[in-house]
């Protein structure tokens, strides 16, 4: 089920308790920029709460990177308000700034300076206190760069950078990560480490914002999605929740063998399944959450001596919604 709020779609499932703003590290209410006549952000609106990754897709120039730009308090807003940890961003708030870590697309690191001294001296730009040596080495060892702490970035692979540039943002244990596609450009074993440091930050309680052109990432990292396009907010949700949205549902196909049509009257009887097929090979099925469905119609096909040999599961992804909402692909 779902419902209209500020002229996006959003699921009206109750929502875990830890899924509400009322903790959210990440806040943000009815955001507007123009830049001329040119509206670029339209009213949004969305927040991310502690241990939470945050997907905000959109196709270029869909508002992404301002939206970023007025969290970070670097652009200033025409309307609305940022809260960070439960206080508003406001052009003066250091202090508010500082619990926030920000990696752009583009590297921000020194080619001629070692990943050493270039944590060392983003550290002293932080204005780190205590053990700054010691949280150099922690974050080396974060990043999979301690065994290359000592050689000049210049001679560091694409993927490498990338883990230095994420680094440099956690230097000063930020209560929000911002990642703008972090991956561009890596080879595909550097860029499923960074996927899992990713994971781990959130595991670790630590609240993201993610940004990608690559719809496997937001599938694989998200826990909410929003979809951004023409500076307005269509749609956010799980992938479960935005995917029921548009009236998709999970496909699945069963090679088997025995009472057939038994078992497809069997599977009928079932709350989640939709609708069911016989062929000479086995069953379709048409299901609500194959996941949660799956356990209970083998059991009633078993019961109904049907015996499976191969399972192939379909489900709906969130590349449908996209076009769906957009018309268009995420990289366009």
């Amino acid at each position: 089920m779902a419902a209209t709020d500020r002229g996006r779609i959003v699921a009206t499932e109750t929502q875990p308790e830890t899924k509400t703003a009322s903790d959210a590290v990440l806040r943000c209410e009815g955001l507007k920029k123009s830049f001329g006549d040119i509206h670029a952000v339209r009213g949004v609106s969305f927040h991310i709460t502690p241990g939470e990754t945050y997907g905000l897709l959109g196709p270029n120039g869909a508002g992404k990177t301002t939206v970023i730009s007025m969290v970070c308090g670097v652009l200033d807003r025409d309307g609305g308000e940022v809260f960070i940890d439960g206080d508003e961003m406001r052009p003066s708030s250091v202090g508010i700034k500082s619990l926030i870590g920000y990696v752009p697309q583009d590297l921000a690191i020194y080619p001629d300076l070692t990943a050493r001294e270039n944590l060392s001296f983003f550290a002293r730009l932080y204005a780190l206190s205590g053990d700054v040596k010691g949280r150099v080495g922690e974050v080396l060892e974060m990043t999979g760069l301690s065994d290359r702490a000592g050689d000049l970035v210049k001679t560091y692979s694409g993927g490498m950078k990338r883990r230095l540039n994420i680094g440099i943002g956690l230097l000063h244990r930020p209560k929000l990560l911002i990642l703008d596609e972090p991956t561009v450009g890596v080879d595909p074993q550097s860029r499923n480490a960074i996927l899992e440091s990713v994971a781990q930050l959130s595991d670790e309680g630590m609240a993201v914002l993610y940004t990608t052109h690559y719809m496997e990432e937001a599938e694989r990292l998200c826990d909410r999605v929003g979809i951004i396009d023409d500076g307005q907010l269509k749609a956010e949700g799980t992938r479960r929740e935005l995917v029921s949205l548009v009236g998709e549902h999970d496909r699945i196909t069963l090679a088997g063998s025995g009472d057939l049509e038994a078992g497809a009257e069997a599977a009928r009887g079932l709350d989640r399944v939709r609708e069911v097929s016989v062929s000479d090979q086995g069953l379709s099925l048409i299901v609500d959450d194959v996941r949660s469905a799956l356990p209970e119609l083998l059991a009633a096909l078993a019961g109904s001596g049907v015996n499976i040999r191969n399972i192939d599961i379909s489900e709906p992804d969130l590349e449908a919604v996209f076009l769906h909402l957009t018309g268009k692909a995420l990289r366009d």
